[in-house]
């Protein structure tokens, strides 16, 4: 990690693909909703996400349908769910634009739940980290798949200071919602 990272109040960037998409004809992209395993998975990472104690300050989210969809099923498992704001720049974003979006969340937001698409996310995660616990780096590069949660921990006294190498990759989850 650098020596940038090392000081402010600890922040989290908790970083969580969209659930799995249905691939329904004539759709355009940005419409298509999620499919029967994403309704399943989606409230699954919010069970997950609450069970590890990562409720989120704020939720940044992409405007398309599966990534709202995603948000509401998570959100839903949440007695008090945070605000959010759904962000068009998120939509097939790469990491520039990402952290452009993260950059202009209020320094009083500790953790920030971001919402959106790979392969920008899984980019994100692997330019940010600068150190990750145990095998985690390398389950990120191998595959960053759909409702797949990764939790990077850094020091900073708001958030247009975070860049490369500057957070640590504390933990990488897949939830599953199980079968119908």
């Amino acid at each position: 990690m650098n020596a940038r990272a090392a000081s402010g109040p600890r922040r989290r960037l908790v970083v969580l693909r969209h659930a799995k998409s249905a691939w329904p004809d004539r759709v355009p992209d940005h419409e298509r909703p999620l499919a029967g395993r994403g309704r399943r998975d989606a409230p699954a990472a919010g069970r997950a996400l609450a069970e590890a104690d990562l409720m989120p300050d704020l939720a940044l989210c992409s405007t398309a349908v599966r990534a709202r969809e995603t948000w509401e099923l998570v959100a839903r498992q949440w007695a008090t769910p945070p605000p959010v704001r759904f962000d068009g720049r998120l939509y097939g974003a790469e990491v520039p634009e990402l952290l452009e979006a993260v950059g202009e969340v209020p320094e009083r937001v500790r953790t920030l739940l971001l919402i959106g698409h790979n392969p920008g996310l899984e980019e994100l995660v692997l330019e940010l980290a600068g150190d990750g616990f145990d095998d985690t780096l390398d389950r990120v590069r191998t595959k960053f798949p759909t409702s797949a949660v990764a939790v990077l921990v850094w020091h900073g006294s708001s958030w247009h200071e975070l860049g490369p190498g500057d957070a640590l990759l504390t933990d990488v989850v897949v939830p599953r919602g199980g079968k119908e």
